[in-house]
């Protein structure tokens, strides 16, 4: 791919739209609004700042820089000429490749960071006058590259701030588990194995747990980090079907032969949930618990929060609910049954356990529970707090988060867009800003030249707009790159250590 095609149309002809003897255009990116995140996701993590300048500096170098002038602006020149009807000059795309590099710097907030609507990301400017048109020709591609990672970190901080709470409310002593409480398969639903490892490399900023492969091999290439995501051996419908219905049982005998250690996840609602655990799993429960691992069960159809937790309502007396409460079966579903004690006291009724210190029951190490299937945000909320008052620690079962939860969106979820607010032409600084009257605020960008920086009151990451230079330069945005280089990089651990850090401060 031509890396000058790489636009949205209309960039094609800004260059001579700007006033004559425009020198420097400066712009940011910034998440305007998240009015269209789940209430449960309004803080927005840096992500992906490292795998947007290396993947734009690559693919410059290899598909523009590294050709032959001729070739690669002729090729520009063809496509454009025939997409605009009119002759079109290439000039100052053969003098970018006489230059030989990218002359744009680009500062950012450290990746981990957490931030607010409003604050940017990074900044990028021209460094070079004759390329003030680069700035905002390079907006497309940094905006396709930038706004899903930051997406699914900032949903994956949510999940961990979610998880995190419950577990030190019901299992403090195993918080570590958190980490993996949270698992990435998401990777089927996605547009693109591209937008897979971008997804992917986001959620991975917050959990340990993945079944997208290609994001640890995108982590290991960008981050420069190994065994960044994990998972382990799990069947999967067709398994079972290809063993046959009435040889369900002997279908788990198999299984666990095949995987005599660690843990191994079987998906179990093929056919009958509730048959497999109140029937099948009693009479395999010796070669369960002999086993030299876990046996983790998946569910992967219903009501996730009442197939986990137990289909009732609860009542509490004079609708208050400090009240005494009494739970009654929901529609259809009879008092005791499978459907109404849920997945995890059926577990706990068969394998039994421990009780912990905060008082919570913890299961048998020999058996567990994911469900993989229709988990949002909301429904992991219910989910840690229905097992809580049920007197379960919420690390009892593991979040598979799916395409549903971490691909339902687009850029416009988080608002995030690159505007310019500063120019200089002819030598003198200009301040620009848009203010549609017709938009309810959330449109109207910064002005001048922007300052980001930590609020010594409250703690919270802020922007000046209309500073000096010297402001500028003093804030948290620092130079990732400039002229053609790399000047700082970061890896997923320290990362890690930023947001893990966060959520243990809140």
């Amino acid at each position: 791919m031509n890396p000058l095609l790489t636009i949205d149309g209309y960039k094609s002809s800004h260059r001579p739209m700007y006033p004559k003897e425009t020198s420097l255009v400066y712009s940011s990116y910034i998440c305007r609004s998240t009015k269209r995140m789940p209430e449960q996701a309004q803080d927005i993590v840096v992500s992906g700042i490292q795998p947007m300048v290396m993947y734009i500096h690559k693919f410059w170098e290899n598909n523009f820089f590294k050709l032959p002038k001729d070739k690669v602006c002729g090729e520009a020149k063809e496509y454009l000429e025939s997409y605009l009807g009119a002759p079109y000059n290439v000039s100052h795309f053969e003098a970018l490749h006489d230059l030989g590099y990218l002359p744009i710097e680009i500062k950012s907030l450290d990746e981990g960071t957490i931030i607010n609507a409003g604050v940017p990301l990074f900044t990028i400017k021209n460094t070079h006058s004759d390329f003030f048109w680069l700035t905002n020709f390079l907006e497309t591609s940094l905006s396709t590259l930038i706004w899903k990672p930051v997406h699914s970190a900032s949903l994956a901080y949510s999940y961990k701030k979610i998880l995190t709470k419950y577990a030190l409310e019901t299992d403090e002593r195993n918080l570590g588990f958190v980490d993996f409480q949270g698992h990435d398969f998401s990777m089927r639903g996605m547009q693109s194995i591209e937008a897979a490892i971008s997804s992917g490399m986001g959620f991975l900023t917050c959990f340990k747990g993945t079944d997208t492969i290609p994001a640890i091999q995108g982590i290991k290439e960008y981050y420069g980090d190994s065994n960044a995501g994990f998972s382990v051996p799990a069947s999967e419908h067709s398994v079972m079907c290809a063993h046959g219905k009435e040889g369900e049982i002997d279908t788990l005998l198999y299984l666990m032969n095949e995987f005599p250690k660690g843990i191994l996840s079987v998906v179990s609602d093929t056919w009958d949930l509730w048959k497999l655990i109140t029937e099948y799993l009693p009479k395999v429960k010796d070669r369960i618990l002999a086993r030299d691992g876990k046996l983790v069960i998946r569910p992967d159809s219903g009501d996730p929060v009442d197939i986990l937790c137990g289909s009732f309502h609860t009542i509490y007396a004079n609708s208050e609910e400090n009240s005494p409460k009494y739970d009654y079966p929901k529609y259809g579903i009879e008092k005791d049954s499978p459907a109404y004690k849920g997945v995890i006291e059926l577990l706990w009724d068969i394998f039994g356990g421990t009780i912990n210190e905060q008082g919570y029951k913890v299961l048998n190490s020999h058996i567990g529970a994911i469900y993989g299937d229709s988990i949002t945000l909301e429904r992991a909320e219910q989910i840690c707090e229905r097992l809580k008052q049920k007197g379960f620690a919420s690390t009892n079962v593991v979040l598979g988060v799916g395409s549903y939860s971490m691909g339902y969106a687009t850029r416009d979820n988080q608002g995030g867009a690159i505007k310019s607010s500063y120019v200089e032409i002819a030598g003198e600084p200009r301040e620009i800003f848009k203010d549609p009257v017709t938009d309810d605020g959330t449109k109207k960008s910064k002005k001048g030249l922007l300052m980001v920086f930590k609020d010594a009151l409250d703690g919270q990451i802020k922007c000046f707009d209309q500073c000096s230079w010297e402001d500028e330069q003093d804030g948290l945005l620092t130079t990732v790159y400039k002229d053609g280089k790399i000047t700082k990089t970061v890896t997923l651990a320290e990362i890690r250590e930023r947001i893990n850090f966060k959520i243990n401060k809140t």
